[in-house]
């Protein structure tokens, strides 16, 4: 492509960053250049949607140049159904953070910008990467600001979660590269596509398999690989919970369909028993964690993880699921019921970023003004902050899966692709609509509702222009794909169908 729009998307930011960081004179400067550059960031993105071509599963705005020709890496930029409509989710919600950060951040704020405009560019370059080395270099250093946010900016305890973040997420990706430099040595290129092609032994794919989900189930993150998450949710600052539970997850999810139902098909079919064990362990048992919860960040870090059991059970409900009602699988149904299951993972995350990332803002409404996030610590909110009360129970019942909302789409679709697989995964599955309206309502009830018993609770403000905007942005995204999602569901399905093709074939 002519125009590097890619490019552009993955630079501008990082470059803007670090003008944030070491060249403005103040805070407020510092602000406006930060809004201006994550503003043109997301204005680029709507001329590519506009120009991507949904008919075709093709990579599109291709760049690709030698970047270093001994090694065989490659500066390798395209973007596909998939990756698409999560860049534009980067650009929307690193826009919302950083706007955010005029009301909730005041220590050292030009660099805590940066960061955030430097963790866009890099989580936009994980998308974009079509090389696996280049993506690999973007996976890591995207935890660098990361670290930062958290460390710095974080709570009492941030040191404690910063180090456990870093290392569950770090030497999990360690397995990845060694994975990446074989598959190299077998190809001669890091590129990714040519991977799909690679004739590998059940054993090779075996390692592969196992390699590739250490790196991706830490970052879900899947059940038992999950216990960093509530840590870092709880000590980072609002606009590291919003970028972690709205993007970074999605790194993890999007690695499945990149990496590993195209390279390693018959692993893949193989463990999928595995997989949707632990995903059905993150919907229902880690639901009944958060019931427990105390803290409102925990709990809604708990509920991310159910959330995201839902996108890896519908990645694996493609595969035969022996010994559970014998082959009767998506599989025997076709394309459709395979890209059913598909879409409802992928709209899942799309939906979990938007709710997910609302319901952290939310909690960081309270947490500026009360600077507490103990549940015990309020209690009857919504009669003084009557704006608020009515976004965060919209918010709310979209978490809980309310028909009409963005949260019921992606988990009905994947319900309705288990029930065609086997009827007590389905089953287990759709426990979440009742665990997850339990949580959720407890919450609601316990903080929103009944009489205001505290002092605080009665001298709260209600919204400002800046959250009631960011908060109502939110609300539109959030009901637009609850009640028209075929939009998204179009730009994806060429991809999804290749995805499909190349995880059912098998490489033996």
């Amino acid at each position: 492509m002519d125009f590097p729009i890619l490019s552009i998307l993955i630079w501008l930011p990082i470059f803007g960053g670090a003008l944030v960081a070491f060249r403005s004179a103040s805070a407020d400067s510092a602000q406006r250049i930060a809004e201006i550059i994550g503003a043109v960031t997301l204005a680029l993105c709507i001329p590519m949607m506009f120009m991507f071509d949904s008919s075709t599963a093709d990579y599109q705005m291709v760049e690709r140049f030698t970047w270093i020709s001994y090694f065989g890496i490659e500066y390798y930029l395209g973007i596909d159904g998939i990756s698409m409509p999560l860049i534009a989710l980067t650009t929307l919600m690193s826009l919302v953070v950083l706007i955010l950060a005029r009301r909730s951040v005041s220590k050292s704020r030009g660099q805590y910008l940066a960061c955030f405009l430097v963790m866009e560019g890099l989580m936009i370059g994980v998308f974009a990467a079509l090389d696996s080395l280049f993506f690999y270099v973007f996976f890591e250093a995207m935890l660098i600001p990361m670290f930062l946010v958290i460390g710095i900016w974080g709570g009492p305890n941030r040191v404690y979660a910063t180090i456990k973040f870093f290392l569950y997420t770090f030497l999990g990706s360690v397995f990845m590269l060694i994975a990446l430099i074989y598959m190299r040595s077998q190809t001669g290129s890091f590129e990714i596509a040519g991977f799909y092609t690679l004739p590998l032994s059940f054993s090779a794919q075996a390692w592969i398999f196992f390699a590739f989900l250490f790196a991706f189930a830490v970052k879900v993150p899947m059940w038992p690989v999950h216990t960093w998450l509530p840590d870092a949710h709880v000590e980072a600052p609002t606009g590291g919970s919003i970028i972690l539970a709205a993007i970074t997850l999605k790194i993890g999810g999007y690695g499945f369909l990149r990496f590993i139902l195209p390279i390693v098909p018959d692993a893949a079919s193989y463990f999928a028993p595995l997989i949707i064990g632990m995903s059905l362990v993150a919907v229902v048992y880690i639901s009944l964690i958060a019931l427990v919860q105390q803290d409102m960040k925990k709990l809604v870090a708990y509920s991310s993880i159910a959330h995201m059991g839902f996108v890896t059970l519908g990645f694996f409900l493609i595969y035969p699921i022996l010994g559970l009602g014998g082959d009767n699988t998506l599989a025997a149904a076709g394309a459709d019921g395979s890209r059913l299951a598909l879409s409802g993972a992928m709209i899942q995350m799309i939906s979990h970023g938007f709710i997910s990332g609302a319901m952290f803002m939310c909690i960081g409404v309270l947490y500026d003004r009360v600077h507490s996030r103990n549940i015990a610590d309020y209690g009857g909110v919504l009669s003084h902050m009557p704006k608020y009360g009515a976004f965060a129970i919209f918010f709310a019942m979209a978490n809980a899966g309310l028909p009409g909302t963005s949260g019921f789409v992606g988990e009905f679709m994947v319900i309705l692709a288990a029930l065609q697989a086997n009827f007590w995964i389905a089953f287990l599955a759709a426990l979440t609509l009742i665990l997850g309206a339990a949580y959720t309502l407890w919450l609601v009830k316990r903080v929103l509702l009944g009489p205001v018993e505290l002092e605080h609770v009665k001298n709260l403000l209600d919204l400002d222009k800046i959250e009631y905007g960011l908060l109502a942005i939110l609300a539109i995204f959030t009901l637009l794909l609850g009640l028209w999602p075929q939009p998204l569901v179009n730009v994806m399905s060429a991809t999804l169908d290749q995805v499909v093709q190349l995880a059912l074939v098998s490489k033996l």
